[in-house]
C-alpha cells in the first residue's frame, strides 16, 4: 500500500499504475493542445497509455502541448494513429470500448468498466462522428449537464472524470 495523505497530489490507499493497468484513453481529432497535454498527465497519474488519432489539430512537439503535460510530458509516450480506419479495428486487442457522447443515455457511471477499457472522446468541438456514434450506439456515454444550457464539458475534465471513475471501481 502506498503511504501518505489522499487528496490532490497525494498517495491513497491504493497503487494507481497498478489499478489502472490496461486501461487506454483515446482521443479521436483532438484540437487543442492544452487539452491534450493535461490528458496525457492525467493518464500517465492513473497508469493509463494515451492514444491520440491523427489529424491532430496541432503539431504534437508544440510547446503548448509539453507545457500542459509539464515535465511529465516525456513520459506520456502516446502511441499516434494516422486515423480511424487505422485505429478502430485495433480495439478488440486492447479491451473494451465505451465511447463518449452527449448524445447518449447512459451515465458514465452506471458503467462497469472491465480490467482493460478503451476510453473513446472525440474532438473539442464536435465530439465523435456521426459515424462513429452510429457503429458503436450501444457502448455511447454521457456525463450528466444538469444545465441545459451547457453544451459540454472540458475535454481535460472528461478524460480526468473517467479515468477516476475506472480507478474508482477498481479500488
Amino acid at each position: 500500500m502506498a503511504s501518505g495523505p489522499a487528496g490532490v497530489g497525494g498517495h491513497g490507499a491504493i497503487r494507481v499504475t497498478a489499478a489502472c493497468a490496461g486501461l487506454h484513453v483515446v482521443l479521436v481529432e483532438p484540437e487543442i493542445h492544452g487539452n491534450t497535454g493535461s490528458a496525457g498527465r492525467t493518464c500517465l497519474a492513473t497508469g493509463a497509455q494515451l492514444h491520440l488519432v491523427e489529424p491532430l489539430g496541432f503539431e504534437i512537439t508544440d510547446a503548448r502541448v509539453k507545457r500542459a503535460g509539464l515535465d511529465y510530458w516525456p513520459r506520456v509516450a502516446p502511441r499516434i494513429w494516422s486515423g480511424w480506419e487505422e485505429f478502430e479495428p485495433e480495439i478488440p486487442t486492447l479491451g473494451e470500448p465505451w465511447f463518449f457522447s452527449a448524445e447518449a443515455e447512459r451515465d458514465y457511471w452506471d458503467v462497469e468498466y472491465a480490467a482493460n477499457s478503451v476510453l473513446v472522446f472525440g474532438k473539442e468541438s464536435v465530439g465523435l462522428s456521426p459515424d462513429i456514434r452510429a457503429a458503436h450506439r450501444d457502448r455511447l456515454v454521457r456525463f450528466p449537464i444538469l444545465d441545459p444550457s451547457v453544451r459540454s464539458i472540458n475535454l481535460a475534465n472528461c478524460i480526468a472524470l473517467a479515468c477516476y471513475e475506472v480507478l474508482r471501481q477498481r479500488r
